[in-house]
Parts: structure tokens; sequence; C-alpha cells
């Protein structure tokens, strides 16, 4: 610290010196930070053209596990307020949501505009599982490596077919099977300005290694699914509804629904609420059908 001009002018070699040391240690202190980034999961690297070529193992339960996937439902929207509501949803766990119920009365309310925004604020349903990278022609490094994949209903329902074949001439085939599976290929597309998956398809069945020992450290290194389903990782009824009241304003903009012999009244028209346009490689697959706004009517 100077007390005089003098000493600003005679001492300022040593300042340079001092604030290059303090400037490292904030640099320093900068790449200690944690990335927010779960480091676990593996996605896939598309280029400028939105294509991409990956070819991943699905991997049997973790030790144990009794499934080798889990199903996540979540909600992802922005309200009229302009707040976005991005929160795992209860209905994973079998408990009321306040969204669902929310949507239920917009579904019921007999306005289409009420089931358009009921539909722009439907859950999204996501798996995850274990996967095995076979190759990964942007990533080498991730080769040979056991990470966590989140994919939606569109591979699942490859999955699905693979072990449920439509015709009588094929035969059953579990792909998490480290011996009798197959490896799957993703081949990612833009299609219409969205990621699609339908060239992706399963290989021919195949172990995923002769040798039993590598197959059981794979198995060894396969992550815990069972912490994504856990109550600690959803908030309670009261706090979601909190938050929804407040992204939508419902206090001051509630649907009310009328008995069915009536015609719905409203307080006002809601303004629509947008969705995420996240390009994320499940974006093309992560919502539901109509069928389960079709349920919400009978409920």
């Amino acid at each position: 610290m100077a007390n005089s001009f003098a000493e600003l002018r005679k001492s300022r070699n040593k300042d340079l010196e001092k604030l290059t040391e303090s400037v490292n240690k904030l640099n320093a202190k900068d790449g200690e930070k944690k990335s927010y980034e779960d480091n676990r999961f593996w996605k896939a690297t598309v280029d400028k053209a939105g294509n991409g070529l990956a070819v991943i193992r699905f991997l049997p339960s973790p030790e144990g596990e009794d499934m080798p996937w889990v199903q996540l439902f979540s909600h992802s929207f922005q309200g009229p307020t302009g707040q976005w509501y991005i929160e795992n949803s209860l209905t994973t766990l079998n408990k009321k949501d306040p969204v669902s119920e929310h949507n239920t009365l917009l579904w019921n309310s007999g306005l289409e505009s009420d089931k358009e925004i009921a539909r722009k604020q439907k859950r999204k349903l996501q798996y995850i599982a274990n996967i095995y990278v076979v190759k990964d022609p942007a990533n080498s490094d991730n080769e040979g490596k056991v990470f966590l994949f989140k994919f939606g209903k569109k591979i699942f329902d490859k999955i699905n077919d693979l072990m449920n074949p439509e015709f009588e001439d094929e035969s059953p085939v579990n792909p998490f099977d480290m011996w009798e599976g197959a490896n799957f290929k993703l081949k990612i597309r833009k299609v219409e300005g969205y990621t699609n998956y339908d060239k992706s398809e399963f290989d021919s069945t195949a172990p995923l290694s002769e040798d039993d020992e590598d197959l059981e450290k794979i198995w060894k290194s396969e992550h815990k699914l069972a912490e994504f389903i856990s109550e600690t990782n959803f908030k309670s009824y009261d706090e979601l509804k909190k938050r929804l009241n407040l992204v939508l304003n419902l206090e001051n903009d509630a649907v009310i629904v009328e008995k069915p012999s009536q015609p719905a009244v409203k307080k006002s028209e809601p303004v629509k609420a947008k969705t995420v346009e996240d390009d994320k490689p499940w974006n093309d697959d992560d919502d539901e059908s109509l069928s389960y706004f079709e349920k919400l009517a009978e409920d």
C-alpha cells in the first residue's frame, strides 16, 4: 500500500508481482471448481449436420439391483410468467404430482386451448441404464469404458422389440445379456430440426467378450441406478405445488371446471406455456403418447 505518489511510483514493479501472484491463485481456484455435469453419463457426439454414429452395449442389472434400467418422469416447460418449471415428477414414485393434477383440470375443461397447454406441460419419459462403449469415433477415449446412458421411449421401443419380436420366426433376445445379447448401433440424424434415431439398430447376437474375467470386471464397474428414483431426488408435493403456482401464476389465472352438464368457465384466458427446445440425445422421443391425456380424462 502506497502512502504517497512517490511510493506508488517506486513500488510499481513489486505491485505487478503481487497482482500476478493473486491472479494465478484465482486461476488455480477456478480450475478446482467442480463441474455440475455428471461425468458418469455418456453422450453421443454429432457433427455440424447433426449426424453421429456409435456402438454401445446395454449392460445387465448392477450388483444388488433387480432391473437393468430405471424409468424417470419429469416436467420441463416455461410458464406465462417467463419462469421455468424443471422438476422430477412424483408420478415416477407412483405418487400424486401437482402438474399432473393441473393438466387433468386443463384436459377436462372442454376447451381445445387448455388441451394444447396440457400437451406442452405433459410429463416427459426418460430411461437410464448402464452401457459399455464399444465404438465412439468422435471420442475414442470412451471406448472400453462403462457409462450411464439416458434415453427416451423410441430407443426403449427398439429394446422392447428385440425382447418381444413381432414375427413368429424371430427369437427373443435379451439385449442386456453380456453373453447372448447384442451391440446397439446408435445412428443419429437430424430430421426436420429434431434429433432422430430411427436408423439405429441392434447387431447380431454375440458375447461382449470371450473372457469371463473381463465381463466380471465390466459388471463390477457399473453404476448404481436406484439412486435416480430415490425419494431424495424428488421434492415434496407441497414444494412442487408452490413452484408450479409461481411459474404459472395459478392464484391469479386458475382454470375453473364446472359440472359436466355446463360449459367450462375461465376467469381469464391463460397464456400458452412454452416447451424446452433442447438438443439432448433423447429430444425426439422423450414425450409420451396422447394416450396419457386420454387417461387423464378418465380419472
